[in-house]
């Protein structure tokens, strides 16, 4: 139970980290932000859990299929908020969006027999 404990404490203190820096240093935030950390904590925690290499390596693959679609979130959000739209109204937008490139890029994957 203190592990589950440590673990979250860790990765939700990343979060709270970058959105705190974001306050003062947008460009700081950002590239903490894009640096894969959640991820690798993810396959850290995976790895010590399970001690299981190919459960790693498939959840990198898998990481790896699902960025792509996940970068239709990063362009649509800006462009929605420089054009003055409200704020929850963008990200409910590209959130969904996203969820439709996620939808689409699982279709074209199982099309060409890539299951994740």
């Amino acid at each position: 139970m203190l592990y589950t404990i440590a673990k979250f404490i860790i990765t939700a203190g990343l979060i709270v980290l970058i959105s705190e820096i974001s306050k003062r240093n947008t460009s700081l935030a950002a590239l903490l932000a894009s640096l894969p950390l959640v991820s690798v904590l993810a396959m850290l925690w995976l790895y010590i859990d399970t001690k299981d290499a190919v459960k790693v390596a498939d959840l990198a693959n898998n990481i790896l299929w699902l960025f792509i679609p996940s970068v239709a979130f990063f362009l649509v959000l800006p462009i929605l908020l420089k054009k003055g739209l409200d704020f929850y109204l963008s990200m409910g937008i590209a959130s969904s969006i996203t969820a439709g490139c996620y939808f689409l890029m699982l279709v074209i994957l199982a099309r060409y027999g890539i299951k994740l």
